[in-house]
């Protein structure tokens, strides 16, 4: 069995910290040497405690998702012999009531664009099964309790 980690740091520098008036800019360090920008969003805090640069929990979520998927969709093309040029997936998700009086990821909606080449072209049963499969085998997805729907395109390069 496999382990996951970051580490997130934040400071709380000059500020009061009682009064809500502070930073909630804040970074994850990855093993791997990757450090990235992390906020909460600025809907949820305004500005300026909040960065709209830095990638949000939410956003982390949305990416995660969508990066699993399209990750078991490249290798399942492959182990077939479809020859994949490109993907790119404009990810959505929607923040909602998810009962108590709760807030929560009620709907994530994967929107993957991806181009095909080469002699072994999939058709659109192929396509839709790579999609089913992979959101099967997504880690992330079989995760979460909301409802992850993948609404892609395809298409052969000209040639």
């Amino acid at each position: 069995m496999a382990a996951y980690g970051c580490t997130v740091e934040w400071s709380r520098g000059e500020a009061a910290f009682t009064d809500l008036r502070y930073s909630r800019a804040h970074e994850w360090r990855f093993d791997g040497g990757a450090v990235v920008r992390g906020s909460s969003s600025p809907h949820s805090v305004k500005l300026p405690f909040s960065d709209p640069a830095a990638v949000d929990p939410e956003e982390a979520l949305v990416a995660s998702v969508s990066s699993c998927h399209m990750l078991w969709f490249l290798s399942l093309a492959a182990a077939q012999g479809y020859v994949v040029d490109g993907y790119a997936d404009a990810a959505e998700a929607q923040l909602g009531p998810v009962g108590f009086g709760r807030q929560g990821i009620t709907d994530i909606v994967l929107r993957p664009r991806v181009a095909f080449s080469g002699p072994h072209r999939p058709d659109d049963a192929a396509v839709d099964a790579l999609h089913h499969v992979a959101h099967e085998r997504c880690y992330i997805a079989n995760s979460l309790r909301t409802a992850v729907r993948v609404e892609g395109s395809w298409s052969h390069a000209a040639g």
